[in-house]
């Protein structure tokens, strides 16, 4: 059994040869840049390149001996960004906050600010994201529309559609790795409503608006979704016929629960993770993978209702996801892509046979009856020894 059969034998719900394994097939399955580079050298790998194609998580695309390493099934086919020419990509050398070297896109140019951290601005010079001095990531300070008060006003903001030039390239590349290799391709696409909104408007102001402005939520919902829609039947008419996964994205959840209560979600979300679900569903037989975050347990009915078929990061560190529950009462609804590995509380601290037996615990949970496909809980961070990750992984292996 290869790997793309592997995977798709999991998303049927059936028992593959061995559990198929994620690293980097999206954006949060991935593993940081500095743990990476130290990951290589535990590895006794040399030469290469650390490329940061996700500067705001500093991510780094593991490369072919790493993934052959851990026998890993899945490669992206992600969007570019940060000015990177698809169709020439060009790259430089940056340093990362450990010291340690990497390469990132061309067009990445950050700002120092007065305090020692960086900055990125916009083609009209406005702070859009900020990493802190010390800090590891960017985060986003700059909200189009958060002075928005009026649903004309949200209407008449223009979003950019998917360039024709993007979706050559994507055509292309989804073409090279389902012909020159073995494995499923994840295609990331996003469709965020949530996080769109809160990117949007500000993460405060949007849940304001949910609460006390419903003809503002439900007009930047309805101008989201209608957006995805728009480019879904180029996006689908680019790559469908090469890819086995569409990535769809919005984190719902906190440590402690759900962001929105099920009603909330209900009336505000649901409408439109249907609509943009539901077109993949009538135009494509892909399944959607949904990367949701925290604490989600009671929002999955829902969930499933609107269409996932596919749940990530499986946060089982997070209140009411506990594996073995969340295995028996969806386990036939859902493939759960995640949950291999506590990301913050075990895979930093513990030690490899402890790692070792943590990853056993949860393989055994969730592989039975297919229906799962391993990774860790979201990226590797900075701060994981790469000890753990190839003790992460070799269980995986070796329990799968």
């Amino acid at each position: 059994m290869n790997s793309r059969q592997r995977v798709l034998t999991a998303l049927r719900h059936q028992e593959p040869d061995r559990v198929p394994v994620d690293l980097d097939g999206m954006r949060s399955t991935g593993i940081m840049a500095i743990a990476y580079n130290r990951l290589k050298a535990h590895l006794g790998l040399t030469g290469g390149e650390t490329r940061l194609y996700d500067v705001m998580q500093q991510l780094a695309h593991p490369e072919p001996p790493v993934l052959e390493r851990f026998g890993v099934d899945v490669l992206p086919l992600p969007r570019p960004s940060w000015g990177l020419d698809p169709a020439h990509p060009a790259w430089k050398p940056w340093t990362l906050p450990d010291g340690s070297p990497a390469l990132v896109p061309s067009g990445f140019d950050p700002l120092r600010d007065e305090r020692g951290g960086w900055l990125i601005l916009d083609e009209a010079g406005r702070p859009v994201y900020r990493m802190p001095a010390g800090g590891l990531y960017f985060d986003q300070v700059y909200h189009p529309l958060a002075a928005a008060t009026t649903v004309a006003e949200i209407e008449a903001f223009e979003l950019p559609d998917i360039p024709e030039g993007e979706l050559t390239w994507l055509k292309r590349e989804a073409r090279r790795l389902y012909e020159a290799t073995d494995k499923a391709i994840m295609g990331h696409f996003g469709g965020n409503i949530l996080e769109g909104g809160q990117g949007l408007r500000g993460w405060e102001r949007f849940m304001i608006d949910l609460a006390q402005e419903p003809k503002l939520a439900h007009a930047l919902a309805q101008k989201l979704a209608d957006y995805y829609v728009a480019n879904l039947p180029r996006y689908l008419d680019a790559v469908g016929r090469y890819i086995q996964i569409i990535q769809m994205g919005d984190d719902l959840g906190t440590q402690q629960g759900p962001q929105i209560s099920p009603a909330t979600y209900r009336q505000f979300i649901q409408p439109y993770h249907r609509q943009v679900y539901g077109y993949v569903k009538a135009h494509s037989d892909l399944p959607i993978f949904l990367h949701t975050c925290g604490s989600i347990y009671r929002l999955l009915p829902d969930l499933i209702e609107a269409g996932v078929d596919i749940l990530n990061p499986v946060q089982i560190s997070a209140a009411e996801m506990d594996p073995r529950r969340l295995k028996r009462e969806f386990g036939q609804d859902v493939t759960f892509w995640g949950g291999g590995a506590d990301t913050q509380h075990v895979l930093p601290t513990a030690t490899p046979q402890e790692v070792r037996r943590h990853v056993q615990e949860l393989v055994e949970i969730f592989a039975p009856g297919g229906g799962y496909v391993f990774c860790q809980v979201h990226n590797i961070q900075a701060n994981v020894p790469p000890e753990n990750v190839v003790a992460m992984f070799d269980a995986a292996l070796e329990f799968a």
